[in-house]
Formats: C-alpha cells, sequence, structure tokens
C-alpha cells in the first residue's frame, strides 16, 4: 500500500467505539482463550483423552462458523448495534451455562451454544470498523482491538486460572459473564446507530445477498487467506498449557506467568505493528511476522525440558510474530468487501476463520498422544511442521488480497460513516 506518513487523527466517538470494540473483544476472546490454559485441569479433573478436549474447543468453532453462514444473509439488513447486542447477549447466557454443566458431554453443549453467538461478533465488530474508519486508520484501529488478545493474556488468564484453582473451573467462566454483562450495558447506552448500510442494499433476499456475496471472486480469496492463516493458531493453542506443563516442565504455579509476559510483549508490540501498517506495505509486514513465526514455532515446538526463563523468552519472540500478522492481515482482508457487502462478507470470513479453527483443533487432537494424564505429549513438533506449511501458503494467498487492493484502490475510498465529536 502506498505510504501514508501523516496518520489521520481519531475524533472522541471513534475512539470510544476503538474502546468499546476492544473490550468486547476482550471478553469473547478471554471465554476461548480460557480453554488453553484449564485444558491440563479439565483433561485431569474429567479423566478425558486430547482427541475429547480437542472436541470441546472446536465445538465452539464448529458452532460458531455455522452461525456465521446462517446470519451471512441477514447481516446487512439490520443496524450493525442492534445485530452486536443481540449476539452479545446470546453470548452471555451460553457462558454462564459453561460455568453451571457438571459433566462433559453438557460442556460441549454449552460450548456449542456460546459459539453461536460469540463467533459472530468479530465480524459484526470488523463491519463496524470498517463503516467508521478509512483505511488510513485501520492499521492502527486494528491494533488496539488485538491488543484484547494480549490483554486476555495478561489480565485474563492468569486470574482465570487462580479462580480455577481457588474455586473450580466453572468459576472462570461466571467471571467474563459478569464482566461481560457490564460493556452490554454501555453498548446499549453509548454506541450510535449504524444504519447507512441499509440505504444501499440490492438484494431483498437473505440467500440472494449471500449468493452474490460468495460469488465475488476477490472475495473467495480473501475467505482463502482467512481460512489458511486461522489453521496453524488453533493447531498449536489447545495443548499449549498440557506441552508446557508435560513436555517443557513448566509448574502450574509457573504457567499463569508464561501467559501474562507473552502477552505483555502483545500490549507493547501491537500498537507498533499499528502505526507501522498505517505508514508502510501491510504486506511487507505480514511476509516478514510469518518468517519470525516460522522460525519460532520450528523452535518451540522441538523443545523438551527447559529452564522456566528461556520458556518465557521464546513464547515472547513467537507471540510477537504471531500477533504481527494478525494486524496488517486483518486491515487488508476487511478492506476487500463493498460497503454494502461488508456485513455479509464479515460473517462468511468469520465463519470460515472459525470452522477452518474447528477442523484445526479437531485435527491436532488426533495427532497429539498422551498415554496418561502425566506423561509428556508426542507429536507435538508434528503441528510445528505442519503449520510452517501452512504460513507459506498464507504468504501467497495474501499476496493476491494485496494486489486486488492495489489495482482496485478506488474501492476503499469514500465509504467511511461520518461520526460526529461527542
Amino acid at each position: 500500500m502506498k505510504k501514508n506518513p501523516q496518520a489521520i487523527p481519531f475524533t472522541s466517538y471513534q475512539k470510544f467505539a476503538i474502546f468499546i470494540l476492544a473490550i468486547t473483544q476482550f471478553t469473547v476472546i478471554l471465554d476461548f482463550m480460557v480453554m488453553s490454559p484449564l485444558g491440563d485441569i479439565l483433561m485431569k479433573s474429567m479423566q478425558i483423552k486430547p482427541s475429547h478436549f480437542g472436541l470441546v474447543v472446536s465445538a465452539y468453532a464448529f458452532s460458531a462458523g455455522i452461525s456465521g453462514l446462517l446470519t451471512a444473509g441477514f447481516a446487512d439488513k439490520f443496524d450493525r448495534k442492534k445485530l452486536l447486542l443481540f449476539f452479545y447477549t446470546g453470548f452471555i447466557l451460553g457462558t454462564i451455562l459453561c460455568g453451571l454443566v457438571n459433566s462433559y458431554p453438557l460442556l460441549v453443549a454449552a460450548r456449542i451454544i456460546t459459539g453461536l453467538f460469540g463467533g459472530v461478533i468479530g465480524s459484526i465488530s470488523m463491519a463496524i470498523v470498517t463503516d467508521l474508519f478509512s483505511m488510513q486508520q485501520r492499521g492502527r484501529v486494528m491494533g488496539f482491538i488485538q491488543m484484547a488478545f494480549g490483554a486476555s493474556q495478561i489480565f485474563g488468564i492468569p486470574l482465570g486460572l487462580y479462580i480455577a484453582t481457588a474455586w473450580d473451573w466453572h468459576a472462570p467462566f461466571l467471571w467474563v459473564a459478569a464482566m461481560a454483562v457490564v460493556i452490554a450495558v454501555l453498548i446499549a447506552l453509548k454506541l450510535k446507530p449504524l444504519t447507512e448500510h441499509l440505504a444501499i442494499q440490492k438484494e431483498n433476499s437473505p440467500a440472494q445477498h449471500l449468493l452474490h456475496t460468495i460469488s465475488k471472486k476477490e472475495y473467495r480469496i480473501g475467505f482463502a487467506a482467512t481460512a489458511i492463516l486461522s489453521l496453524g493458531g488453533f493447531m498449536l493453542m489447545p495443548f499449549g498449557s498440557a506441552f508446557a506443563i508435560n513436555n517443557l516442565k513448566i509448574t502450574e504455579e509457573q504457567l499463569p506467568l508464561i501467559f501474562m509476559i507473552a502477552g505483555l510483549s502483545t500490549l507493547i508490540i501491537m500498537p507498533v505493528i499499528g502505526k507501522l501498517s498505517d505508514k508502510i506495505d501491510k504486506f511487507k509486514i505480514f511476509t516478514a511476522a510469518t518468517i519470525w513465526t516460522i522460525i519460532t514455532v520450528a523452535i518451540y515446538t522441538n523443545l523438551s525440558e527447559t529452564p522456566f526463563l528461556l520458556v518465557a523468552l521464546i513464547n515472547v519472540i513467537m507471540m510477537m510474530g504471531v500477533m504481527s500478522r494478525m494486524v496488517p492481515s486483518t486491515a487488508l482482508v476487511t478492506s476487500v468487501p463493498a460497503k454494502e457487502d461488508r456485513g455479509a462478507f464479515m460473517s462468511i470470513n468469520s465463519s470460515l476463520q472459525q470452522i477452518s479453527g474447528g477442523i484445526a483443533a479437531a485435527f491436532a487432537g488426533t495427532i497429539v498422544i498422551q498415554k496418561d494424564n502425566f506423561s509428556p505429549l508426542e507429536h507435538y513438533n508434528t503441528l510445528g511442521y505442519i503449520i510452517i506449511g501452512i504460513s507459506f501458503i498464507s504468504i501467497i494467498l495474501l499476496s493476491r488480497v494485496n494486489q486486488h487492493l492495489k489495482k482496485n484502490p478506488e474501492q476503499d475510498t469514500d465509504t467511511v460513516i461520518s461520526v460526529s465529536e461527542t
């Protein structure tokens, strides 16, 4: 993309929108992310195998993906604020259920319900971002919103682990739900309606709108790039805590510190990457971050018993690469659709992201082997090699997205909804 040395400043309302979207994402990501550190606890307390735990993770992802496809045709037919509130309320109810169930089948069912609602929230948020912010602002916006990932690791996951240890594994879900209720009230009271896209709809039928969105070649390239990017993260993450404890010999007391240190590093790097993405070529940043990730994944997945400080350092380096890919790739892919297709595009995009992640988590569960609940995980490095191959494919696909945007720069201009200062 062209250089843009003079960054466009945010209005006060845009700053509020960034905050409310980031904190909303924080709760949704935390609900999903807390499953990883709870993995070792759940596998031991419920006496389940890695393949069963992989199903718990993938159940959320698959239901989120199905929900995204079902809502894609309707996503541009309603006020985005009302749509966000509806699905966020369902997410809260699903999370409460996760904190109340007492058996493996019921936990899977609760995760399915949570995914049906929670999986759509990210796509609605991205549609709101593209409505409210210009292409020259989105790198910074994505940087701030993606900080929710780091914040969930710094504050959420360690505190969630502490709560789970002090009470039991149900408590973190109830804690997330309590936070989400407060945020839902803020959305209802402070976020302005977003309805300008309703005036330019071309298809009356949701099914026609869905087919219209899928039929565009440039959209399908964006979908493919997102799906491939999702495969890697979902393969390693579900078994991250079990690998750290059983293979790297990190203690349960040290595990929250690992997440906290890695999360702190992402809080520092994400705004920096966001600003760079608005000033220099987003694809070049993505490519450099992907190569960085490939190297660190190859190292990390082949570790055996390792000192705590070295594990923490490698986690920081690996997370810097992984998260630095997310900002430019999200900014590029979300710039592909026209205004009238944004809701549908984001819903389908999110759906494919979740379904790909579900496939990856379930697939990882069939590869990783653990002889008993306290033995090392086997074949975790195999997942690393698969991720390396996928990463090279992601560079190729995102280069095509980047080429399309360079050939069609007018597509993303003059599409931002004006917002008044508040």
